[in-house]
This record gives C-alpha cells, structure tokens and sequence, in this order.
C-alpha cells in the first residue's frame, strides 16, 4: 500500500477545494462586473448596435470564471493547474486545440511549458452556458494577454468546432488533442 504524504494531501485539498470555487463559479456564470479592458464590440458582430455591443461580455470578464484555477496572472498554480500565460496549449496556431478545450474540458496528464499537470478541466462550452461569442472573447483574451501574441478566435471558429464536435460526450484526453498542437490552421 503506498503511502500519502502531507504534501500530497495538501495539494489534494487545494486541488479540490480550487474544484468546487471553480465549479461554484462556473454554475453562477463567474463574475461579470470584474474588469473590462478588452472592448466589448469587439465581441459583437460588427455593426451592431450599441446596446448590443455593451451587454456582450468582454474576455476578461468572461476569464473570471477561469481565473480561479489559472489565476488572473495567467501563471496557474504549480503541481495543480498549468499556466495559460506563455502556454503553448492556449496560444496553439490551430486554434481548433483551445476551442475544443473549453467546449469539452480536458483530462489527464499535460506537459505546459516543461511541467507536468495532471487533473482536469470542465466542459465550459458545453455543459455551462456560454455562446460561441463568450467562448471566442475569452480566448482572444487568453491568447493576447500576459505576453501572449496568438491570433485571435471567432466565434464562426467557435460554431465551427462545435458542430464537428458535438457528439462529443467526455473530455479531451491530451493524446486526442496533441496532433492539433502542433498543426496549424484550422
């Protein structure tokens, strides 16, 4: 029988406990009075009005659920949750690999920047409610931010993905998604 040490319990508990408020955010939609430094037109279609533009959510706002678990510095937390700043899973040319990310989460071992994670990620996409605008804001927000300079994501790329994916019922394995990470295009 092996045996648990303390270290491995506390990271544990710190991995369940950063769980339940990611979940716990996540089932009330996160914050969305929290930051606004990414327009919000740049979520809505162009030409539309105003009053459209200013109720769609920003990426940053849209990351706050997100930011428990890989924190608002985009740093994550080590031994538990892989950082999306400089993360070469986030900033993917094939921008398919993020989308499908957080349509249908992710679970398992991953390598991110050298280091070893191994937990899991929920479907944000799929089973909480987020459009195909959330799911593109908070990306390009993701993709842009902390150093990071990949191109942006649509929400047709988005609609894209969800529709090959959509009989999807479980999360990504990384072996399912590491041909995309080093593909490029869509």
């Amino acid at each position: 029988m092996r045996h648990t040490s303390r270290n491995e319990l506390r990271r544990g508990a710190a991995m369940a406990a950063a769980w339940v408020a990611c979940c716990t955010l996540a089932a009330c939609g996160g914050s969305k009075e929290n930051g606004a430094s990414q327009a919000a037109a740049s979520a809505a279609p162009a030409g539309a009005p105003a009053a459209v533009a200013a109720a769609a959510p920003t990426g940053q706002q849209v990351f706050q659920r997100c930011a428990v678990c890989h924190q608002a510095n985009g740093q994550g937390v080590p031994g538990s949750f892989p950082p999306l700043a400089g993360s070469e899973w986030a900033t993917a040319a094939n921008a398919a690999l993020p989308i499908r990310v957080v349509l249908h989460g992710l679970q398992g071992a991953v390598t991110v920047k050298g280091q070893k994670f191994n937990g899991a990620m929920p479907a944000y996409g799929t089973m909480q409610p987020m459009s195909d605008s959330d799911v593109a804001a908070v990306l390009t927000y993701v993709r842009r931010s902390w150093g990071n300079a990949a191109s942006a994501v649509t929400p047709a790329q988005v609609a894209e993905q969800r529709s090959a994916t959509a009989s999807r019922t479980t999360p990504w394995a990384p072996a399912d998604l590491a041909p995309l990470l080093s593909s490029g295009g869509r």
